[in-house]
């Protein structure tokens, strides 16, 4: 897989864990330790694509 290729692949990831976020803040039942983990996945993976990008 190429480095454009992941990166495009992280970035889906990273709109997907976005929109769980949203939907978890809407929701009255959702968890705040849960929101935290999605929150944490979601820099990481923000920080692996700007990882790969600058290089």
């Amino acid at each position: 897989m190429s480095v454009s290729a992941h990166v495009a692949e992280l970035q889906k990831k990273h709109r997907i864990l976005s929109e769980k976020v949203e939907n978890a803040l809407r929701s009255p039942s959702t968890d705040d330790l849960e929101i935290a983990a999605l929150k944490k996945q979601k820099l990481r993976l923000k920080e692996e694509i700007q990882r790969l990008s600058a290089s």
